[in-house]
């Protein structure tokens, strides 16, 4: 030991060092972060220790301004990031420029016009009708074709309303501020949805052409109406609770009034649909110009996606397909389901397959192979530009301008909610190296023309790989160890759970 031994350190000190124990940080060269279980960060360690609260010091906060202000660069970032978007000014251009519209493998047939799904949450509408019309469109020989996304929308809203009242009956012995019910109170009829909820909605209703059903002012901005039912559904949730507690005999029908009372609404505001088995007369002009005529109902046209003929026209049986996600949380050939979760009280139930990535881009790779639109999940927000239409984890470099480094993994930005599914846009093409690699994607995207490069965007690999978790395939581009998956027994996840969000 030296002649000078070392002071004994403070309490705070000791608890610093023995949290940094606690934490197990490693001096590793390449790292500077904290290390977790990424398939049990919530567990609490065992070796917690409590630190004191310590509050904002005023003489920190004034020390750190003035280190900060020394500093030539952060006084240019002051004046560059206080007077425009921070997301805007640090954009990389290098990003930017390798982000091309290039692809190696791409769809013959990708489907017109682009679609604007306006101020509504209504993507996963807008992507599933995308794919479906694919179909339908070589069926009758036509250039541009848009399905109705008000129809589902509808229906959609009506079918949600009535599984919310539901699931209140069901949870009526809970209490009023248990989890689950306030997580069913938050968002009753919200405007997103998942693949399996479209097939419910196709499967009962069928599908029309968008000009027997155009979007009203509330399908374009549903807010208003959103607000509204929300406010309805929460009133008519407290009075069955308290129904449900009286042994009142005759609920059901007070249920069905209320019911009634969210069809009216719907009605006033999206116009009244056509009925899923009466027969609508549609006129159209194939790709020759010549005036055709349909006469068929809503479920009819709908089963044109399933027909020998279309099947043999397409080399596609949509009616087959389910998700694969990646969610490194979860084991991987697994089945998940979300609890409570769905729009059609007795449809088919949310399920995925969950897969390592480089599964479900195998299989996104040989639908495109096959000439197939693919409908994806993601978190569209994180990385991106609407302007430019460009998701690359490149293309903003926060390091640059706040010298802060973001290093969540995908588990770990799930656990913490910082990402979940937020948006359903469709695969078109992709861009292989030449060993076959990936290297970008193109989407075809619900937000108009005005966006993007005429309303296509571009997917970098690496985007894809962090916020990525949704692609919905046929079976025969999985193998069958993962078609088996289908018929196992699912692991049930929480409604509140990210996995649970609806795009």
């Amino acid at each position: 030991m030296g002649a000078n031994q070392s002071k004994a350190p403070l309490v705070n000190e000791k608890l610093i060092v023995e949290r940094l124990r606690a934490l197990e940080i490693k001096d590793e060269a390449d790292s500077e972060y904290i290390h977790v279980n990424e398939k049990n960060p919530s567990r609490a360690s065992q070796n917690h220790v409590k630190a004191p609260w310590a509050s904002v010091s005023i003489s920190d906060v004034g020390q750190w301004e003035h280190e900060l202000l020394q500093d030539p660069k952060n006084r240019l970032a002051l004046s560059a990031l206080s007077s425009a978007d921070p997301k805007t000014v640090l954009t990389s251009r290098s990003a930017a420029i390798k982000d091309q519209q290039i692809f190696s493998v791409k769809i013959p047939f990708e489907g017109a016009p682009i679609t604007n799904q306006r101020s509504s949450g209504r993507c996963w509408l807008f992507a599933s009708t995308n794919v479906f019309r694919v179909a339908l469109m070589k069926r009758h020989n036509l250039d541009k074709f848009e399905l109705s996304q008000a129809y589902l929308f509808f229906y959609d809203k009506l079918e949600k309303a009535n599984f919310f009242l539901e699931q209140i009956l069901d949870t009526a012995s809970e209490d009023l501020d248990n989890r689950l019910v306030q997580t069913l109170l938050q968002s009753p009829v919200s405007d997103g949805g998942q693949w399996d909820m479209v097939y419910n909605l196709v499967h009962k209703y069928g599908l029309v052409p968008q000009v027997l059903y155009p979007d009203s002012f509330n399908a374009k901005a549903s807010s208003a109406i959103n607000s509204l039912i929300t406010t309805k559904l929460r009133e008519d949730a407290l009075q069955l609770r308290s129904l449900a507690s009286s042994s009142v005999k005759d609920i059901t029908a007070i249920k069905k009034k209320m019911m009634k009372e969210i069809h009216l609404i719907l009605t006033l505001t999206l116009g009244p649909p056509p009925a899923p088995d009466a027969e609508f007369t549609w006129n159209y002009l194939d790709n020759k110009g010549a005036a055709q005529e349909l006469k068929t109902t809503p479920l009819a046209f709908a089963k044109e996606l399933s027909t020998a003929r279309s099947i043999r026209i397409t080399n596609s049986a949509v009616h087959d397909m389910f998700s694969l996600v990646n969610d490194p949380r979860n084991e991987y050939n697994t089945l998940l389901t979300v609890d409570r979760l769905g729009n059609i009280v007795g449809g088919r139930g949310i399920t995925y397959v969950n897969v390592p990535m480089s599964i479900l881009k195998k299989a996104c790779i040989d639908m495109l192979k096959a000439g197939l639109p693919i409908f994806f999940g993601s978190d569209v927000g994180k990385y991106s530009n609407s302007s430019s239409g460009i998701m690359d984890t490149g293309l903003i470099d926060y390091e640059l301008g706040f010298n802060v480094r973001l290093g969540m993994t995908k588990a770990q930005r799930l656990t913490v909610g910082e990402s979940q599914m937020t948006h359903a846009m469709v695969l078109t093409a992709v861009h292989l190296d030449s060993a076959g690699k990936s290297v970008r994607w193109r989407v075809q995207n619900s937000w108009g023309e005005d966006a993007g490069t005429d309303g296509w965007f571009v997917m970098s690999d690496k985007w894809m790989d962090e916020f990525v978790y949704q692609a919905v395939v046929e079976p025969r581009f999985v193998s069958q160890e993962i078609n088996d998956v289908l018929k196992s027994e699912p692991k049930v996840l929480p409604l509140w759970d990210p996995m649970g969000a609806l795009a």
